[in-house]
């Protein structure tokens, strides 16, 4: 299994971005897939979830302003980042499980 994460960039307080994570060597539609983060100096953190039946989960800090989404024809997740702040500046990583299977990641900057 291998995913590619694509989509991170600097953008401005309040602008937004979209993350993209494509996964091979899977069917994908049985799979849950996650957005992680991970900023200097902190632990990783789950950001977003959504499972083979799309439910979805959020953490506190992002609800209201991002989005996960997925399209199984492409075996992609998507997550549209909005209102982006400064502290949501990180390296975001998608999971994908069963499996525990981790893309390299994406740097997102949000910086005036």
């Amino acid at each position: 299994v291998q995913l590619q994460a694509s989509g991170g960039g600097l953008a401005q307080p309040g602008g937004s971005l979209k993350l993209s994570c494509a996964a091979s060597g899977t069917i994908f539609s049985g799979n849950t897939v996650a957005w992680y983060r991970q900023a200097p100096g902190k632990q990783r953190e789950l950001v977003a979830r959504i499972t083979s039946v799309y439910s979805t989960l959020y953490a506190d800090s992002v609800k209201g302003r991002f989005t996960i989404s997925r399209d199984n024809a492409k075996k992609t997740v998507y997550m549209q980042m909005n209102s982006l702040k400064p502290e949501d500046t990180a390296v975001y990583y998608c999971n994908l499980l069963p499996g525990n299977y981790w893309g390299k990641g994406t740097q997102v900057t949000v910086s005036s």
